[in-house]
């Protein structure tokens, strides 16, 4: 079985798709598909397909579901697999469970790649590191679960996971400016801060990948922005690390050349105290 939750739901068998068309059977295979190998417990199901206040039919309708399930994945392996339906999405004393190796879902395969680059830009590895992000990255087709209903699980699930995307984007381009790769954030950092104008994080990444480039006036104007920004928006001035960027900036400090640089360090922390 291969499952895919970085992007629309996808859960693939000898070929074929076993994804439902209804909409709470998706939530439930999605669900499971996050925690492989682990039970997922009733309460947490109901939670996620009805909220607080389930209905008193629910937990009938919730092993119908998981029946329509087990129909569609029993199909799809054939009458000569090894295993059942019922060993693959088993039930377990209070709960339901994937049972399939943690590597047969993308996420967690996006999550190892992750772990590798953190470690290998923290021993100084860069363009490793690099490789390891950009190929985390690139098991992502879209928002993670765009094509399921969310409820209140799933919703801080995705909310995790997108979270995760954006530093893993904000590390992969750490080493990237630190292999020299300015000119060719350009064009990245501008759509990423204009997507997440208070990022403080991206913004010093576009200011130092300005400045590397020639386009000190340019990283000096970008700053301007943000600053107006925080103060007219969130009434909050730029923290102390942008604050002293810019003015490193002004000064034409050489910790921010390429080679002078720090390495093992964030490009917003550059100047962290």
């Amino acid at each position: 079985m291969r499952i895919q939750v970085l992007g629309p739901l996808g859960a693939e068998v000898n070929g074929g798709s076993i994804v439902p068309t209804a909409g709470k059977p998706r939530q439930i295979l999605a669900l499971l598909a996050l925690y492989p190998g682990r039970v997922v417990p009733v309460q947490t199901l109901l939670e996620e397909l009805w909220g607080t206040q389930p209905p008193q039919s629910a937990l009938t309708t919730l092993q119908t579901y998981i029946l329509q399930l087990r129909r569609r994945l029993g199909t799809a392996m054939g009458p000569g697999a090894p295993t059942g339906a019922k060993d693959v999405l088993a039930t377990r004393h209070g709960g339901y469970l994937l049972q399939i190796p943690e590597q047969s879902v993308d996420v967690h395969e996006y999550e190892r790649s992750v772990t590798e680059g953190r470690t290998a830009f923290e021993a100084g590895e860069t363009g490793t590191a690099a490789a390891c992000y950009r190929r985390a990255l690139d098991l992502w087709d879209g928002r993670a679960l765009v094509d399921v209903r969310l409820g209140p699980i799933l919703e801080i699930e995705v909310m995790r996971l997108e979270e995760s995307r954006l530093g893993a984007v904000e590390r992969r381009i750490d080493a990237d400016l630190q292999l020299g790769r300015h000119c060719e954030l350009l064009a990245e950092l501008a759509d990423l801060t204009a997507r997440h104008p208070h990022h403080e994080g991206l913004h010093s990444q576009a200011m130092v990948a300005l400045y590397r480039a020639g386009r000190q006036g340019a990283a000096l104007e970008s700053y301007r922005r943000l600053r107006l920004r925080l103060v007219e928006e969130l009434g909050v001035e730029p923290s102390p690390q942008l604050q002293r960027l810019h003015q490193a900036m002004l000064t034409v400090d050489p910790l921010l050349d390429v080679a002078a640089g720090p390495r093992r360090t964030s490009t917003f922390d550059l100047f962290a105290a």
